[in-house]
């Protein structure tokens, strides 16, 4: 068999075409199925091309020039935001980024904290960090 028409080449071809940095298992559903897409991207996982972020969602992922570990191409907070809007959350500035931009604080937000509308159960973080959620008020979610 070519390595072309393996579903390994196949899900590495899709991520490399894709511009967005975040990726949901079931955007491998048209290629194989449901126990072979999670087969290959847990050899990606093993192979540092993708770092897994939650239940289903990976993130690109490359190795870092000061540790030589593993890290996503994008900070946390960038990717969760990306990740809950893929799912169809609503986000919005959380109550502290609103703070700061008022000028009311000097702390700059860890962007670690993000305001949603609606419920979500999910944890979306790697190595020990995580982002934590606030409910949105009505006005602001956009």
């Amino acid at each position: 068999m070519s390595k072309y028409k393996s579903l390994s080449y196949k899900i590495s071809a899709r991520l490399a075409r894709k511009n967005c940095t975040v990726f949901v298992r079931e955007d491998f559903n048209d290629v194989g199925g449901y126990d072979q897409v999670g087969r290959i991207l847990r050899q990606l996982t093993r192979e540092g091309k993708i770092i897994k972020i939650g239940y289903g969602l990976y993130a690109k992922a490359k190795k870092s020039s000061l540790t030589g570990q593993v890290v996503p191409v994008a900070p946390l907070p960038s990717l969760a935001r990306e990740a809950l809007t893929r799912l169809g959350v609503k986000i919005a500035p959380s109550s502290l980024e609103k703070e700061y931009n008022a000028g009311k604080t000097t702390q700059i937000p860890t962007g670690r904290l993000i305001a949603i509308r609606g419920r979500i159960s999910r944890k979306i973080g790697y190595g020990g960090a995580t982002i934590n959620y606030e409910p949105a008020s009505r006005q602001n979610a956009f």
